[in-house]
């Protein structure tokens, strides 16, 4: 079929184009592309019936020769000349494993299943999704003690990962970096060896006799963070010596503890105070729980047996917390894992218990830390509105203009919109001439042009923002591995499928990150995705999938989550 001449307007400009009726939008695109330096993924043209689009069969458009076609839409880099890249071209097919695994949007690698290892590798990849843990560890150096092998560490000598060390950080730090030069499945021997010489439980064989037992990823969890708060320091910190797992994924209590009797009470028996680090928050799980909240606040007030030194026999008392301290990464962890006595095993509670994607825990602070929070978190909130009421208006501003672009396009007059300008500007003229009582002249109102409007607004927002860091607590301020504002953002949590903690499948999702920028250090715009790691088979989910992880029954439920304090907008408009 033979080519339509045809004619695009854009800016101002005409330019001649054969459209191939055969081809699809997006080839149409990129022949513009050629012509106007303007990205196909930036354009939009017009077309009868609406936009075109890359899929659009330009057969269906019904173009006819000297056609004209409008084109709106600027170059990505427009008003700045085009340079040489600094750096030469390298195709993924020239790349060595570990260059390509390091490419912005590659796969991250996955985990073998070595036998009944779905519980750690799912652990271990949650874990990964703290890009300040990867730092620490990168410079983390055994001490004269720090192996239980007679062979020496050889990971100082770049033999790391071939059974040589016994250190569990250092085998984590081994792991991690080998994991970031591949996007294969990666066999996590050395450090699953070290896990077992550590905690022999998780060398506890199958009650079939064949090969290793399942076993509880919430425990590997928990034993893992453990090895990590003594062994690893904050290298260089500003608070001294301080263990990494500390300053970013430990929080503190404050507890009181009542007796429930009244007689302890009249006899003058006093409620104790005590402070205990977390490291976890528990999420407690019963006929009445429905949301994670519920679950929190259950597990925040417990009823414990102990004895009385005023009754002078075992009572029951209510022992209080509320947190004094929020870290910078909270974990929560479902117990939904009891022991069943009949059935001699752990048993899974599998009702549904919702979880947000931001989750505020102020309600669940000390009054002191609540007085630090809730303005920043209040602050946070007013900033959001401003932000996304100002990107409502600049759409409905864009959909008004092409609008108009279009009816120019197509030839269309509203000679009645025309009309009732001309009535309005004949009437403010006689309203302005008939005052004579001093009001101003209609004609001579000005009225601010939406540029200006944005610039106000805007100006607006860098002043909260402003304003939002002032509100920071002094002490907060200092303390740069805890949450200031209360909120949370979900980045990653293990699931569990099945009815027992003794069998089943875990897997694990991590929220994607966005691509890092070398010049800033910032990471940028993230795309909403997840990353979901089923041993050594890793995929891409969209969003919605999490909701889904709620359980109510043998499915997929989640059992650990790891949040992350919100990153507050910082003055210059960059969030940090």
């Amino acid at each position: 079929m033979a080519t339509i001449p045809v004619i695009v307007k854009h800016q101002g400009k005409k330019y001649e184009v054969d459209l191939d009726p055969t081809s699809l939008g997006e080839v149409f695109k990129f022949q513009l592309y050629s012509l106007t330096g303007v990205e196909p993924e930036r354009q939009k043209i017009l077309v009868k019936g609406g936009q075109l689009k890359d899929d659009t069969e330009l057969s269906k458009i019904g173009a006819k020769p000297g056609q004209t076609f409008m084109m709106m839409g600027t170059p990505a880099d427009s008003g700045k000349d085009l340079a040489r890249p600094t750096q030469p071209i390298r195709f993924v097919e020239d790349m060595t494993e570990a260059e390509a695994a390091r490419q912005e949007g590659a796969t991250p690698a996955g985990l073998q299943n070595l036998g009944n290892t779905c519980y750690l590798n799912s652990t271990l990849q949650t874990l990964r999704a703290v890009p300040e843990l990867q730092e620490e560890l990168a410079k983390y150096t055994p001490g004269p003690s720090g192996t239980g092998s007679s062979v020496g560490d050889l990971s100082n000598f770049g033999l790391g990962g071939l059974g040589s060390t016994m250190d569990l950080t250092a085998s984590l730090r081994d792991l991690y970096k080998q994991m970031s030069e591949t996007q294969e499945g990666f066999p996590p021997l050395v450090f699953l060896n070290a896990l077992r010489a550590a905690f022999p439980q998780f060398a506890e064989r199958s009650k079939t006799g064949s090969g290793y037992a399942q076993q509880d990823a919430e425990e590997a969890w928990s034993q893992i963070v453990q090895q990590l708060r003594q062994k690893l320091k904050v290298q260089g910190s500003t608070e001294g010596d301080i263990s990494f797992i500390d300053k970013y994924l430990s929080g503190r209590f404050e507890s009181t503890t009542e007796c429930d009797e009244p007689q302890a009470r009249e006899a003058g028996e006093e409620v104790t105070k005590s402070s205990d680090a977390f490291l976890k928050l528990d999420c407690h799980i019963s006929g009445a729980t429905n949301h994670l909240r519920d679950g929190i606040l259950a597990a925040l007030e417990e009823k414990i047996e102990k004895q009385s030194p005023v009754l002078g026999r075992d009572a029951v008392y209510t022992k209080k917390s509320r947190i004094a301290r929020l870290p910078k990464y909270l974990t929560v962890h479902f117990v939904r894992f009891f022991w069943k006595r009949e059935a001699q095993k752990k048993a899974k509670i599998m009702r549904k218990v919702t979880f947000p994607h931001e989750l505020d825990v102020v309600e669940f602070c000390t009054d002191e830390l609540k007085s630090m929070l809730i303005p920043v978190r209040d602050k946070v909130r007013v900033i959001r509105k401003d932000v996304e009421d100002v990107e409502r208006a600049k759409k409905r501003q864009k959909r008004i203009h092409d609008k108009q672009v279009a009816d120019e396009a197509a030839g269309i007059v509203d000679s009645v919109s025309e009309s009732k300008k001309a009535d309005e500007k004949k009437d403010q003229k006689k309203d302005g001439k008939a005052s004579g009582s001093g009001d101003v002249d209609m004609e001579d109102v000005v009225y601010k042009t939406d540029a200006e409007i944005d610039a106000e607004k805007a100006a607006e927002i860098l002043a909260a923002k402003k304003e939002l860091h002032a509100l920071i607590n002094p002490e907060l301020e200092k303390d740069d591995g805890a949450n200031k504002s209360g909120l949370y953002e979900l980045r990653g949590l293990v699931t569990h499928q099945g009815a027992s903690a003794d069998s089943g499948h875990y897997t694990s999702y991590v929220k994607k990150q966005g691509p890092l920028d070398p010049k800033t250090g910032k990471r940028g715009e993230e795309d909403g995705k997840w990353w979901w790691f089923n041993d050594d088979k890793v995929s891409e989910v969209e969003a919605d999938k999490i909701d889904t992880l709620s359980g109510g029954g043998e499915s997929h439920s989640a059992l650990i989550l790891l949040y992350r304090a919100i990153p507050l907008p910082s003055a210059d408009g960059v969030t940090e």
